[in-house]
């Protein structure tokens, strides 16, 4: 796997997002240290290359918009849909939903 060391730590923080949970390009800056840095956690994330084993189609934006995916969005929502489905009955996903202190 290669790519710049802040790559690296993004997709680092996206392997501990768990499935059928979503976080926020917000949010996961703030989990890798950089609050003020969503734009560039969202070229980060746009650059994964396995992009099913990082789970790059967890991240959307603030505003609840599931946003672009690089290997189309339809493909997206149907990801984050297979996931949510599989989901234990009972958890609802804000429960999932990893807090920046827990990175």
């Amino acid at each position: 796997m290669r790519g710049t060391p802040f790559q690296l730590q993004v997709w680092r923080a996206l392997l501990r997002v768990p499935a059928g949970a979503l976080i926020t390009y917000g949010r996961l800056s703030a989990a890798v240290g950089l609050p003020q840095a969503a734009r560039a956690v969202g070229s980060a994330v746009g650059a994964n290359p396995i992009a099913f084993i990082i789970p790059c189609h967890r991240v959307i934006r603030g505003t609840g918009v599931l946003g672009n995916y690089r290997w189309d969005p339809l493909r997206k929502c149907a990801m984050i849909g297979w996931e949510a489905a599989a989901r234990p009955r009972g958890i609802a996903a804000e429960e999932l939903l990893p807090v920046a202190s827990g990175f």
